[in-house]
């Protein structure tokens, strides 16, 4: 497959900060137009016009979406495939994230989780799909997680969504080969976004236990979100099959393939380790 060359349109979900945002001025500098999608339109209109601005050139469209609601999502998907038959990129990128345990969230909080990380870029997908297939040489991008590699307690709903987003993306890119469509499945680790203070607390998770968990997982993210976007427009030009970010991805992804049945046992250690220093 010849590489991806940027001069179609692409559609980046959660595209009003983090890796979005900064995936937004980078193709734009590439020559690609764009279409950015976030339920956040202030935040989302700063970044069109910064994205504006910087590459004059470009058409740079918005559409507001809260993808957590299904008709929105419909609505979306609809407006994307009238809208923008130029399409050759689609960055499945929106997340959101859900602290507790199985039996602190309730089924609702749960299913929250898999709206916005799953289905509506399953949906988003499926409803773009016959214009990236009208294009040989379009892209998929769908953004898993660290935790769509190894499923830590605490974080059972955001690593369900996870994992099934990265099957998805690995079977549809086995099945788009033969259009000359890529599929990038992203694995990011430690990333300096906006994940750990939007995340929602699951309705039995104790407040002192959360600010906690959100204080010591806010400290992981460090790597910064531009060069994490570098690192995805890279991968998509190269049509890498799957892209792991920073350290905090690879150094889990070897420790699970070491040891896929007892790597639990090693991350718990290391949290009561540093626990005891931090107590030090």
């Amino acid at each position: 497959m010849r590489p991806y060359d940027f001069t179609g349109t692409a559609v980046v979900t959660g595209a009003a900060s983090g890796i979005g945002a900064a995936l937004a001025p980078q193709l734009a500098a590439r020559g690609t137009d764009l279409v950015l999608l976030d339920r956040d339109g202030d935040r989302l209109e700063r970044v069109a016009a910064s994205v504006r601005a910087a590459s004059p050139g470009r058409a740079v469209d918005t559409v507001v979406a809260d993808l957590a609601d299904d008709g929105q999502v419909r609505a979306a998907a609809d407006a994307l495939v009238r809208d923008h038959p130029a399409t050759t990129l689609l960055v499945n990128n929106a997340g959101v994230a859900l602290a507790g345990r199985f039996d602190q969230v309730t089924l609702e909080e749960f299913d929250w989780v898999l709206d916005v990380n799953l289905r509506a870029a399953v949906r988003l997908t499926h409803a773009l799909l016959p214009t990236l297939r009208a294009h040989p040489g379009a892209h998929v991008v769908c953004v898993s997680s660290l935790f769509g590699l190894m499923a830590p307690a605490g974080q059972v709903a955001y690593a369900t969504s996870k994992f099934a987003v990265r099957g998805f993306a690995e079977a549809l890119r086995h099945e788009l080969a033969d259009d000359g469509v890529g599929v990038t499945s992203v694995h990011p680790g430690g990333i300096a976004t906006r994940i750990a203070e939007t995340a929602r607390l699951g309705s039995g998770v104790d407040p002192a236990e959360a600010a906690r968990g959100t204080a010591e997982f806010s400290r992981l993210l460090r790597y910064p979100a531009d060069r994490a976007a570098r690192r995805i427009v890279e991968a998509v030009e190269r049509r890498r099959p799957r892209l792991l970010i920073g350290a905090s991805a690879v150094v889990p992804d070897v420790l699970v393939r070491l040891a896929p049945g007892s790597y639990g046992r090693v991350l718990a250690g290391a949290a009561r380790l540093a626990g005891l220093r931090r107590g030090a």
